[in-house]
């Protein structure tokens, strides 16, 4: 039991730096991309994506970075399971959408000027 929480300190603290290390890279990319304005921005980006490269390289090798990449194995899985609909599907649901929005925006519309008439009555405004 003893050396079952020592290992899982140790692998805490070890998360610990490796999250740290990530961060100091991400403020590089942060910092370098602004302090090296002068320089070709095909440079510039070129750093700033091998550095966040670099900080998802580290943090895949925590235990949060574990379970997001293994999240993300069991989200694409799901993925590939749904039934997606046909162009025909959604041509026409997308049709039917405009039109039950027109439809509700009219309605709304002549709700709203019957309401402003009678308050306008009422008012004698």
């Amino acid at each position: 039991m003893k050396t079952n929480t020592e290992t899982t300190e140790t692998s805490g603290a070890a998360d610990t730096v490796k999250w740290l290390l990530v961060l100091v890279l991400l403020s590089a990319a942060v910092v370098g991309n602004y302090l090296l304005a002068d320089l070709s921005v095909v440079i510039r980006a070129a750093g700033v994506v091998a550095l966040i490269a670099a900080a998802g390289g580290i943090a895949a090798f925590t235990a949060k970075g574990q379970t997001a990449i293994a999240f993300a194995r069991e989200s694409r899985m799901e993925v590939r399971k749904v039934i997606w609909p046909t162009r025909q599907e959604t041509t026409q649901t997308t049709f039917i959408v405009l039109a039950v929005c027109i439809v509700m925006a009219l309605i709304l519309w002549g709700i709203d000027g019957i309401m402003v008439r009678l308050i306008g009555l009422i008012t004698g405004v």
